[in-house]
């Protein structure tokens, strides 16, 4: 939750609400965090009725027009959750429609970066203050690893030191989206360069498997506030210009590894149909669809597959229309 405490006329209900989800075993952290603004909203507006009704749902919609379609979409949709549930207990409890919003891939186009954008940005994380700190060593190795491995943020931060098996050459996701838990095969480059930073974190307590993989200046898990505000720094200095709206946000990172991963395919000669599957379960996608929104097409990845093609044309097509 945030850092206010509930204390709306329907501070009891959430309270409980949020209890009853947790008690399924699922994580509702973020969730509890955007119902927190929503007693923040009842309390601002002097709504003191202890019944959901439409008027408030309209009234909280209206407050919502200011931010982006999915963060409008994410803080109804629970209080929909809420309304649902209020609704078994009072039947007259207004349930409101869920709200049509674009998925993220149509609200926002990634950013792919170029291998040289790469580069430059892990040479800039090394060259962050303060000076001889584990900082700099901290972002080149988180920043690394997503763009390696095609981690989401919050896996690569949730890391502990025992999910790292270096003999294995891979690391566990335990705690992946939807509490989904996997295991990511590393590149010898990517195991090397993880050894290489837990050589310097291991100067740093707490040092137990139990204890985060990446730690902040404070000796605790990176946190998103910082990770973000230290990302914006790190482009700056490369001078890839960065808008709050367009990005490029740190997500794209993950799609950066995704099409890159395709790219190296193609370039290999790879079956790409039969490697799509394996490159979903890698990212920890339940099928290909998801997989899919991610393969975004560049210049370099269109004149490969155009090339493709043309080879498929000269040594099938063509041939056959010799022959007949």
């Amino acid at each position: 939750m945030r850092a206010w405490t509930l204390c709306s006329c329907l501070a009891e209900e959430i309270g409980k609400f949020i209890k009853l989800r947790c008690l399924s075993g699922t994580d509702y952290a973020s969730q509890a965090r955007l119902l927190g603004y929503f007693d923040h909203f009842l309390v601002g507006q002097n709504i003191w009725q202890r019944r959901i009704t439409r008027e408030t749902c309209d009234s909280y919609q209206k407050e919502l027009v200011g931010l982006a379609p999915r963060s409008q979409g994410n803080r109804f949709c629970v209080v929909r959750q809420l309304c649902r549930y209020l609704a078994l207990s009072d039947p007259l409890s207004y349930i409101p429609e869920a709200l049509r919003t674009p998925s993220s891939h149509q609200t926002h186009r990634a950013y792919i970066f170029t291998k040289e954008e790469v580069a430059a940005l892990l040479r800039a994380s090394l060259q962050l203050t303060p000076t001889g700190s584990l900082r700099p060593q901290t972002y080149w190795t988180l920043f690394g690893l997503l763009y390696s491995t095609g981690l989401r943020i919050g896996e690569a931060m949730a890391l502990n030191i025992e999910d790292f098996f270096p003999a294995e050459m891979r690391l566990y996701v335990a705690k992946g989206k939807f509490r989904k838990a996997r295991w990511i095969v590393l590149s010898e480059s990517t195991r090397d360069a993880l050894q290489q930073y837990l050589e310097q974190r291991g100067k740093k307590k707490p040092n137990i498997p139990e204890s985060p993989l990446l730690l902040n200046e404070c000796c605790r898990q990176l946190s998103h506030p910082t990770v973000y505000a230290t990302y914006r720094t790190v482009l700056k200095t490369c001078d890839i210009a960065y808008h709050k709206d367009t990005g490029p946000r740190i997500h794209d990172l993950r799609h950066t590894f995704a099409v890159h991963r395709l790219l190296a395919w193609y370039q290999d000669g790879e079956d790409i149909n039969a490697r799509l599957p394996a490159l979903a379960t890698y990212m920890g996608h339940v099928d290909i669809s998801s997989t899919l929104i991610y393969l975004q097409p560049t210049a370099e990845l269109q004149g490969e597959v155009s090339r493709r093609f043309h080879n498929h044309y000269l040594n099938h097509i063509a041939s056959e229309g010799e022959q007949s």
